[in-house]
């Protein structure tokens, strides 16, 4: 019988995610659909229910139910409790447990994409919202020196690194002290929304004291290349948009509805021309 995956937010209809796992359980060789399913806010506990009672084995949750999924599901991971937020859910037979791949999947992305190790790494974080929650939380595990928080509200920032509880050095900064301070780090991080379409002209931060060699990332995905990625490699910065942390969570999620890690680049080229690149 096949079997039934999905997504659910709101809106929904942009979403690249049914392309791309659709495209996976074809070349696995597993009889199963990927379907997008718009979601109201006040539909959401009887849209889980009714996901259990169709005994649909599994989908992805974006944008806004996030964390507002939480109570509705009958097990939380660790790290998804943590972070306070779940983009996966597994359906163990009836029992819908939820899993957060998007911090994993931006740091897969980073390490593998860029052939680099983040162990005794300087890093910095812009932001201090939902993104950066998963991928801080998931960055404190590599071993890094430090990982910096910088955002317009500090006191959102000293909250965040207060509510870690894997050890890591960490000082959270204003947008003005961080930008004097470019020139200390490994590698910046880009978690927030500013440059994303139609405001491609906005950047988050000045570059005006990046040091060259500097990898700078972005988890926005379109515009493919952001103002914020231009200037960096303007001034000689190695750079990486938002496609692979798309592209590893839902590799992540489809390995946890699967037992199968899928194909990747093959992942990542289909996103990328579907968004017109």
């Amino acid at each position: 019988m096949r079997k039934l995956f999905g997504v659910i937010g709101c809106p929904i209809h942009h979403s690249m995610s049914p392309l791309m796992h659709n495209d996976a359980f074809k070349r696995a060789g597993i009889d199963a659909y990927y379907h997008a399913f718009h979601v109201e806010k006040e539909h959401l506990k009887d849209a889980v229910q009714g996901m259990k009672a169709l005994g649909i084995a599994g989908f992805n949750v974006t944008i806004p139910h996030k964390t507002a999924i939480i109570p509705f599901l009958d097990e939380i991971d660790e790290m998804a409790l943590q972070i306070g937020a779940v983009n996966t859910v597994v359906n163990e037979n009836g029992r819908l447990i939820g899993y957060n791949t998007d911090g994993e999947g931006f740091v897969r992305a980073l390490c593998e994409e860029l052939n680099i190790k983040l162990e005794g790494k300087h890093i910095l974080l812009i932001g201090a919202g939902g993104a950066a929650r998963g991928i801080y939380f998931s960055l404190a595990r590599s071993k890094a020196a430090c990982i910096d928080l910088c955002n317009r509200t500090v006191s959102k920032a000293e909250e965040l690194i207060h509510e870690r509880t894997i050890p890591v050095l960490s000082r959270a900064y204003s947008i003005h002290e961080a930008q004097q301070l470019l020139g200390n780090y490994d590698i910046i991080i880009n978690t927030t929304s500013v440059g994303m379409y139609p405001n491609v002209e906005e950047m988050p931060l000045s570059l005006d004291n990046l040091r060259k060699g500097t990898v700078v990332s972005d988890i926005i995905y379109n515009p493919l290349e952001t103002m914020l990625l231009k200037e960096a490699k303007r001034c000689g910065a190695i750079t990486q948009n938002g496609v692979g942390m798309f592209v590893y969570q839902g590799a992540l999620a489809f390995e946890k509805w699967t037992g199968i890690f899928p194909d990747t680049a093959r992942m990542k080229q289909m996103v990328i021309q579907q968004l017109g690149g």
